[in-house]
């Protein structure tokens, strides 16, 4: 089947129709473009990557450890494209024990295997336990399945908190040593910091990875800046309430009903850096602001402790342009009153200067031209 057309028409990729629907796969190497922030030029070279990957199916292992699934969750329930096309047509994901039919030996046989390969894309979920006995799995330590498997990666994703940096389950007091896979494991990985992660970044990510053959530029925490080098509040559909001064002081209230802002209601947004109002949720739907929730901070490490509480506002939060959140907030309503207050006055001014000038009797000391 030809995909391309229009503008596009130069380069042509044959896809098998009893795999994807036409439509549906140039939507998803547009999204995955727009998603790298790529131009649409780069569809065709995204279309080509994809193709080859069909064909030749990079090996993928999924590892689980300290977590809740969550991220497993969001892949189960990814739509472009689904969780059937991701594992059967474009990745070959030959290891997710959440997910796979095996069990048991079969699913031992299976991890043996791919190590003796090796040269897999190794994808970790959870957070690592250093404390021996905290955390096995067939009898062995999580620590040591993740070095072991980790050495013979072609490259290494840690996706969402808990194996970015620990997340809830390394939260105070952590009695079993909880650390990220980068820290526990001592390599260098690609870190897709959220709770759950999107699974468009994900997908991107891989992409990415196929296209160049090699990791993306990443921030000091190992994460791609292409989409953590920007603040929630930087791309904020709320950012305009927040710089007229108008925010939600109570859940249902008038001005939640508004949409006003949220960060006196405990948002993090300002302190946390990730595009969830790009990538958004569900389906592309919505995301935690997108639908009334003040942003916990969850792509950020160290997130369980350093923003609790969740509903509380954080003190001394510095935002471009502002002496921090927590002066701008009580400041810049008051600040946006005294220009509104000045503003009518100086209309007030001319409308009167104006009408004076008309023909009304100049004031004393005035001479009338």
């Amino acid at each position: 089947m030809r995909y391309l057309s229009g503008a596009m028409t130069k380069t042509t990729v044959d896809v098998d129709a009893s795999r994807i629907d036409r439509r549906e796969f140039l939507w998803l190497c547009g999204a995955t473009a727009a998603i790298l922030g790529l131009g649409e030029g780069w569809v065709p070279k995204i279309a080509e990557a994809l193709e080859k990957a069909a064909v030749q199916r990079p090996s993928v292992m999924w590892l689980n450890f300290a977590s809740d699934t969550g991220c497993t969750e969001a892949l189960i329930k990814a739509n472009y494209p689904n969780i059937a096309q991701l594992i059967l047509e474009t990745l070959s994901l030959d290891y997710h024990e959440t997910i796979m039919a095996a069990a048991g030996v079969q699913s031992e046989e299976i991890l043996a295997q791919a190590l003796k390969k090796g040269g897999y894309i190794l994808i970790i979920e959870g957070a690592v336990p250093t404390k021996k006995g905290y955390g096995m799995i067939a009898r062995r330590d999580m620590i040591d399945i993740g070095k072991e498997f980790s050495a013979k990666a072609k490259a290494v994703i840690a996706v969402g908190s808990c194996a970015t940096w620990g997340g809830v389950p390394a939260g105070n007091p952590n009695p079993a040593g909880l650390k990220g896979v980068r820290d526990a494991l001592g390599v260098d990985c690609i870190n897709l910091d959220l709770c759950p992660v999107n699974e468009a970044i994900l997908v991107a990510t891989i992409v990415d990875f196929l296209l160049t053959g090699k990791v993306p530029e990443r921030d000091r925490f190992g994460r791609p800046k292409i989409f953590y080098g920007q603040t929630i509040h930087d791309q904020c559909e709320r950012r305009a309430h927040f710089e007229a001064g108008r925010f939600v002081e109570r859940f249902g209230s008038k001005e939640e009903e508004l949409g006003y802002c949220l960060y006196k209601m405990g948002c993090k947004g300002p302190m946390t850096y990730a595009n969830c109002s790009k990538v958004r949720y569900n389906d592309r739907v919505s995301w935690c602001i997108g639908a009334g929730g003040p942003c916990i901070g969850c792509a950020e490490h160290g997130w369980v402790d350093k923003f609790a509480g969740f509903y509380e506002r954080l003190p001394g939060v510095a935002v471009p342009g502002i002496e921090g959140v927590e002066a701008g907030a009580d400041k810049i309503g008051l600040v946006a009153g005294a220009a509104t207050a000045a503003g009518i006055a100086a209309h007030a001014i001319a409308t009167a200067a104006k009408g004076r000038f008309k023909g009304e009797p100049p004031e004393r000391g005035v001479k009338k031209e």
